[in-house]
């Protein structure tokens, strides 16, 4: 099989032989492949430093299998730039695809939806909402998506002033009396999941409940190994901190 100028961007690379690269790419039309970049990483490689994640590339290769060889690669577009707390967020969503996709499983809207997080996060800002909504779109592609319009218990359609418990294996059912009814899953108001079900995520309680519903539904998925780019990004931002208080004890 062979292909050319297909969409693609780069989940993940690493060396491969003395000379070579080990690719993961996510592209529309075919999924998730893995490649080798053969002669990537010789210095006079016209692809040296192009093949890295985040940049919109064109892509061809041939082969078939799990590992077919790239045969070429160009710049689709100008990559995002990510850097701090977005760059931390752009492995997150990376590593989710890598963790959940298989290979060869096209999904043309996911790949649509990975884009229009790459961007969201690149114009800096709302990193959070970014994440909810493109985790909301995974899961709905994988065939796990979130119930967020109705009540599961009677149908009824969701409540923005109501509190429910949302069970990760079912979904939302409406509490009553209300705040101090115990919940067997995730307490969140109708309020949030209205908010994610229109992709809207404004204020700071629907920011802090979705994080944890998306939490506890990717975690069904994702088993017990943890993620790398939580723990990158938890250590990327201890070490600042640890030097701010440093900082405010010398003073």
């Amino acid at each position: 099989m062979r292909e050319q100028q297909q969409p693609a961007f780069i989940l993940h690379h690493r060396g491969y032989g003395e000379t070579s690269l080990l690719l993961e790419a996510f592209t529309p039309n075919h999924g998730r492949l893995g490649l080798i970049a053969k002669g990537a990483r010789r210095q006079n490689s016209r692809l040296r430093g192009l093949l890295k994640p985040f940049q919109p590339l064109l892509i061809g290769w041939s082969g078939r299998g799990e590992l077919a060889v790239l045969t070429g690669a160009e710049t689709d577009a100008g990559a995002p730039a990510l850097a701090g707390a977005a760059l931390y967020c752009g492995f997150y969503l990376n590593e989710l695809l890598l963790r959940l996709l298989h290979r060869h499983d096209p999904h043309e809207a996911l790949f649509a939806a990975y884009r229009i997080a790459l961007d969201a996060l690149g114009r800096g800002g709302a990193h959070e909402a970014a994440m909810r909504v493109f985790e909301t779109r995974l899961l709905r592609e994988l065939g796990y998506g979130p119930v967020l319009d109705h009540d599961i218990a009677d149908k009824t359609p969701i409540v923005g002033a109501a509190i429910y418990d949302y069970i990760p294996e079912r979904g939302p059912v409406r509490l009553d009396p209300g705040p101090n009814a115990p919940a067997r899953g995730i307490r969140i108001q109708g309020a949030s999941l209205l908010a994610l079900a229109g992709e809207q995520l404004e204020s700071a309680q629907a920011l802090r409940e979705t994080k944890m519903l998306m939490r506890a539904l990717l975690a069904r998925q994702l088993g017990d190994k943890p993620l790398h780019s939580r723990r990158l990004f938890l250590q990327g931002t201890a070490a600042p901190r640890a030097m701010a208080v440093g900082r405010e004890r010398k003073a």
